[in-house]
């Protein structure tokens, strides 16, 4: 069914047939630009022309007035010469030039008889009155009115390029404000850096005036430039300027300045339509505010706010410094199924799809680990995976059924290793990307430096619910004494999972500085290696920031006959209904009974590592196109 055409939509299909009427293809083939917005603004900032420079060139422009008339030259010469032997006929006149500041030339511009008796008071102050250059100039202020008019204009023109009656050309001007400075400089542009011809492409992001000019705001991936169109440089073309709307994609190319407020701008020689946009951008001063329209029509959010773009280029920043650690370190990346016979690596219910060449159904993999761990096994020291993996859970501020994982694993090394990687990798990404490791998140500073702080997860529990849960070995008694609590939990929970319950309600919303949460009970760890000298813990640590898990990581177990014992416990919860509780991997222990090397391995949610960085409360900002619900 197609849809409903409102009267903006068909305002802008009438400019878009009247164009195509008129011959003009508003969605053409191909264009090809020599800048982005942003190198454009660079050039003009690079170039030694700009208004610091150009107020010294003006210095010479009252000493112009002191000698014109003592030499009898002809002033109309000066301000539009024809050619450089025009200027080095003057040159007694260059070689007389003392100079007057800008302040002196803001006061001699001024040609109302008002000011007359001002300007002669300043001359005084900077002029012997017996001098000739104080009577040459007097008789210029009182006699040449009409000369400081006209070349003032001429100097407007330099930087706004607004029409006057003068009739001397931009370049004529430039040129010869090049030549006041320089008179034996022939090439004008080499000196000045301007005019330089772009040719830049993006976005109109607003549109002022009309008339005989106009301006634009035209917008790219790396920035803005102002865009000036006027009817004397585009002539018949400048008709075309009314059908163009915020929204509609444009190329346009010509020469570069600064305006009076030093905006860069580009004076438009020619333009050409990309495309046509036929749905208006959301409402210019307030941007696109309705988050569920945000998140499904993303591309009005990068369009509309600056911040939703500069989120999403953190975090590409982000996963290349990860990246650039991890590769400096000696890892090796690597690419894993994401459809997997068997759904383990974490705890999770999966989502289920089925594998029609092989008639059997396969899970969207909810972890990485264990083919990379069959890597290790088959030789590689040091692998790392970046990708989605896919849990069939809730959606709230910190989950989202598809996430981006990192996963590392690193033969002969154990948790207090990958500590230690972590707090210097995270720390590093941070200084990498934001240039410090002080982040700001929700009205906190966040300070990544190492060292970060190691907390045992039994003491964690203890200090803040106040309940020692070794006095509650089983499932039952732990249960109980939680319902005493009045906390609200599944009841249908086993130990491990109640555990987890206590760390996520009582201890998380503590951990606002990078913390370790280290030591975990076994019933939550059933791939980690036990802690020497106490059967009921393992070699895990969870890294903390801002009340959230960031990851999770622990000495990997090797032993495959004890690996095989936890595998049929956890298939044992899922008999009971448990949906989250992994089954027996038949072919993974197959690989661990040829010998799996001593391993540190690290899972980091990198959705939330962003959410910090970027200072956003729900994972739906850092994901470009999260999941929503189907809409009614």
């Amino acid at each position: 069914m197609t849809p409903a055409i409102d009267d903006i939509m068909q305002q802008k299909l009438n400019k878009l047939n009247a164009l195509r009427a008129s011959g003009v293809e508003p969605f053409p083939y191909g264009y090809h630009r020599t800048h982005t917005t942003h190198e454009a603004v660079e050039l003009l900032q690079q170039s030694p022309f700009n208004r610091e420079s150009f107020a010294l060139i003006i210095e010479g422009l009252g000493s112009i007035l002191k000698y014109v008339r003592s030499l009898n030259l002809d002033y109309r010469s000066l301000i539009n010469p024809q050619n450089i032997d025009d200027v080095k006929d003057h040159k007694a006149f260059y070689e007389k030039i003392a100079g007057l500041t800008q302040q002196d030339f803001d006061l001699l511009k001024q040609t109302d008889a008002s000011y007359q008796s001002q300007q002669i008071e300043i001359l005084k102050s900077i002029c012997d009155p017996e001098s000739t250059a104080y009577k040459t100039v007097r008789n210029a202020i009182v006699d040449y009115s009409y000369f400081l008019k006209e070349f003032y204009y001429r100097l407007e023109q330099v930087f706004t390029f607004e029409d006057t009656h003068a009739k001397a050309s931009i370049d004529d001007i430039i040129a010869f404000l090049v030549k006041i400075a320089n008179p034996a400089l022939e090439d004008v542009t080499k000196y000045t850096g301007i005019p330089v011809k772009v040719n830049v492409a993006g976005r109109i992001m607003s549109k002022r005036g009309m008339g005989k000019t106009c301006f634009m705001d035209l917008r790219d991936s790396s920035g803005k430039i102002q865009l000036f169109f006027r009817i004397n440089n585009l002539e018949a073309k400048y008709d075309q300027v009314k059908d163009l709307d915020i929204g509609d994609i444009v190329g346009a190319q010509g020469k570069l300045f600064l305006t009076r407020t030093n905006e860069p701008t580009i004076e438009v020689r020619d333009f050409t339509l990309l495309a046509k946009a036929l749905q208006p951008l959301p409402e210019k001063w307030h941007g696109l505010v309705d988050t569920e329209k945000r998140y499904r029509q993303r591309y009005l959010d990068l369009i509309s706010n600056p911040e939703a773009k500069k989120t999403f280029v953190i975090r590409s920043k982000t996963i290349t410094a990860i990246r650039d650690f991890l590769n400096k370190r000696g890892f090796l990346e690597v690419e894993t199924p994401v459809l997997q016979p068997e759904a383990g690596g974490a705890s999770a219910k999966p989502f289920t799809t089925h594998y029609n060449a092989l008639d059997r159904d396969f899970y969207l993999r909810i972890a990485l680990e264990l083919h990379l761990k069959r890597l290790i096994i088959g030789g590689f020291d040091k692998v790392y995976e970046m990708g989605h993996v896919f849990r069939n859970e809730g959606i709230d501020i910190k989950h989202n059924p598809e996430f981006t994982m990192l996963e590392t694993y690193e033969a002969y090394a154990d948790y207090q290793d990958v500590m230690k990687m972590v707090e210097d990798m995270i720390s590093s990404v941070c200084q990498q990307v934001l240039g410090t490791m002080k982040v700001e998140y929700n009205s906190q500073t966040i300070d990544f430096t190492p060292p970060w702080k190691r907390l045992n997860m039994h003491e964690a529990v203890l200090q803040y619910a106040e309940l020692d849960y070794d006095q509650y070995p089983d499932t039952a008694s732990l249960k109980a004494e939680m319902l005493r609590r009045g906390m609200q939990f599944d009841t249908n929970r086993e130990r491990g999972k109640l555990i987890d319950e206590l760390v996520s309600t009582y201890v998380d919303p503590n951990l606002i500085q990078p913390t370790f949460l280290c030591d975990h009970p076994i019933e939550l760890s059933p791939l980690a290696k036990k802690k020497p000298g106490n059967d009921r813990v393992v070699e895990r640590f969870e890294p903390y920031a801002a009340g959230m898990e960031l990851g999770n990581a622990f000495t990997e177990l090797n032993d495959p006959i004890d690996q095989r014992e936890r595998f049929m416990a956890q298939a044992a919860e899922k008999a009971r209904g448990d949906e989250e509780a992994q089954g027996v991997d038949e072919d993974f222990l197959t690989a661990m009974e040829h010998g799996m090397p001593p391993t540190g391995g690290l899972g980091i949610g990198v959705d939330r590592l962003v959410m910090i960085l970027t200072n956003n409360n729900s994972i739906r900002e850092v994901i470009l196109f999260p999941a929503l619900k189907e809409k009614e």
